[in-house]
């Protein structure tokens, strides 16, 4: 094996924390990656993992020698993408994971749009609530929804934000007179979402005035997918909080209306995750341009229509 293969084998174990893992994602076998990994140690006659039968741990050594092969191999990604002009022209597969109401609506006419400009790219878009090892599941960007990001070695980019307003049917609502303060929630079946980054038991709903906290008792349902939250809603469960991405067809339709209409919730904002490179490939820069140009764009013209004030939008 030479060091160039030694040295990615190595970044791979220390990213994903598993020879196992790496073993699969390179086709391989563990005994394999072990060998590379111990012809690495013996060529540098210092030891990079430490080993146990639970879990490995990078040595201070080890973690100044992946910090020096990233950036090396990087060079060598570089050199070779040149060649293939593959930081120059968007080509082979894109592999996208987006958050399910996103996903469904704006990040599908999203890929449309880019698949229209550049047809040398291939996409293959996965849609769920959790967040991805992009790594591990060789996913290219995770297109995700979170008042901040934790800190990790991906990088992201914001390309907007997302607020969610208070609906109920119409039907619902000729049932249950509507509220006129968030006090009056409690007399209100509430349809509840829960989600990595909505907390069902709580609500805070800003407002010109400030904000309120509504904490909502005694509801039948509850779900963490936003579009079944509004077949629910549309059949009348009760009151819910929706994206505006969500609403905003039905509340155009008349089949979902505003319930305390100058009520919504702080921004939540859309980020493009990928992995932390010196140079991104050009499907992956071009495709994170194209949401910024659809999605951010679109989502600000909902919040608009919404009556979101510009200073919670930015």
């Amino acid at each position: 094996m030479d060091k160039v293969y030694n040295m990615s084998v190595f970044v791979r174990v220390v990213e994903m924390g598993s020879f196992t893992a790496v073993a699969n994602h390179l086709d391989t076998t563990v005994g394999n990656v072990s060998r590379a990994i111990s012809m690495l140690e013996e060529g540098l006659d210092t030891r990079l993992l430490q080993r146990s039968t639970r879990r490995l741990v990078v040595t201070d050594a080890g973690r100044r020698f992946y910090d020096r092969s990233v950036a090396i191999l990087a060079d060598i990604d570089h050199a070779e993408a040149e060649a293939r002009d593959a930081l120059l022209e968007p080509r082979g597969t894109l592999r996208v994971h987006a958050v399910p109401g996103l996903g469904r609506d704006l990040v599908t006419q999203t890929v449309l749009a880019y698949r229209q400009k550049y047809a040398n790219v291939s996409v293959d878009m996965l849609l769920s609530q959790r967040m991805p090892n992009l790594l591990e599941e060789q996913l290219d960007l995770a297109i995700v929804i979170a008042r901040t990001l934790p800190d990790s070695a991906y990088v992201s980019q914001r390309i907007g934000s997302s607020h969610c307003v208070l609906v109920a049917s119409p039907a619902y609502l000729a049932q249950h007179p509507a509220p006129t303060k968030a006090d009056d929630l409690g007399d209100h079946q509430c349809v509840l979402l829960s989600t990595v980054d909505y907390a069902p038991d709580e609500w805070h709903l800003e407002h010109p005035g400030g904000t309120d906290i509504h904490r909502p008792s005694g509801a039948h349902f509850s779900v963490n997918d936003m579009e079944a939250m509004a077949v629910a809603l549309r059949a009348g469960a009760g009151i819910g909080l929706l994206a505006g991405y969500c609403a905003i067809d039905d509340l155009r339709k008349g089949t979902l209306v505003r319930v305390l209409p100058r009520h919504f919730t702080g921004a939540r904002n859309v980020y493009a995750v990928y992995s932390s490179r010196q140079f991104v490939d050009a499907k992956i820069a071009r495709f994170v341009e194209t949401l910024k140009a659809c999605v951010g764009d679109q989502l600000l013209a909902y919040a608009q229509e919404l009556g979101i004030p510009a200073s919670d939008v930015s």
